[in-house]
């Protein structure tokens, strides 16, 4: 989920997408969607596996004492049905914006660093973090994923935002973003600038992006939510029309503040299923 600084821009939006026009979802996302599929029987192993690994290496956990027989995305899921876990819910923090970190202040800090974890809903009380090792070259690249699984404080995780209020928010959003682009001397990116940006407003969910049976609204805020990242990834590459420290810095605060509203607006399309059982 981190992208390098560019200029005063934040570095906490997703690689911009390709010619494929396929939005990024977090791992920890898919995690926590497919993994409660599977918990609750609505979703296979062999489902959850494809979802979640995606392109990556096979994914390996690190447990410590926690589940010391977790060593692979499969023993993960078997160890978590055994602890009698029902479900599970994603997190995606900042500095500054932590919302949803239970404790202890080690696992936050692993979590912030990687800008995404998974908790489980309710008891026991685990948290499991994505440490993701990119290999290989700009042409052909490959992701070796370790999960590190540990206990977390049993603290009640305050509800997501709404989907009702994640679609407004994004809505509003979407026009700041607009604005903020129209500010933004795109031919300054490069040739190629324009077509990036049409085919960010146009890009789409994975196939398969969360499981069978997600509430249609779930899914058109996470698309919404991957198409206004990806244009704000564009937006970071440049100060655009900031012509000193005060406006590039403005125009970061910006960015940082819309960004936040896409990183709720996903976590509200994956856990609010989870929040109308619980």
């Amino acid at each position: 989920m981190t992208l390098g600084h560019a200029g005063s821009a934040p570095d906490t939006y997703p690689p911009t997408p390709t010619l494929g026009c396929v939005l990024d979802i977090p791992r920890s996302a898919r995690l926590a969607a497919w993994g409660t599929a599977w918990l609750q029987g609505q979703a296979s192993a062999a489902e959850v596996l494809r979802a979640v690994t995606g392109d990556d290496e096979p994914h390996v956990v690190e447990s410590g004492e926690v589940m010391p027989a977790a060593a692979d995305l499969p023993g993960l899921l078997i160890a978590l049905k055994d602890a009698g876990v029902a479900a599970l819910r994603v997190v995606l923090p900042v500095p500054g914006d932590p919302v949803g970190l239970p404790g202890p202040p080690g696992f936050n800090a692993t979590a912030l660093e990687a800008g995404e974890c998974v908790l489980t809903a309710g008891r026991p009380a685990w948290g499991v973090v994505p440490d993701v090792a990119e290999f290989g070259s700009p042409w052909e690249p490959g992701w070796q994923v370790t999960w590190q699984l540990s206990a977390v404080a049993e603290r009640r995780v305050p509800p997501s935002t709404g989907l009702a209020e994640a679609e407004r928010a994004l809505k509003e959003g979407l026009l700041a973003a607009t604005d903020a682009l129209d500010r933004l001397d795109v031919a300054a990116l490069g040739p190629d600038a324009a077509e990036r940006l049409q085919r960010m407003r146009s890009a789409d969910l994975p196939a398969g992006a969360l499981p069978a049976g997600t509430p249609r609204r779930s899914l058109q805020v996470l698309a919404t939510a991957g198409r206004l990242r990806a244009v704000l990834s564009l937006a970071a590459e440049d100060d655009g029309a900031a012509v000193n420290a005060w406006q590039a810095g403005e125009r970061a605060r910006t960015l940082r503040e819309l960004d936040g509203i896409c990183r709720h607006a996903v976590v509200a399309a994956v856990n609010d299923p989870v929040d109308q059982r619980l």
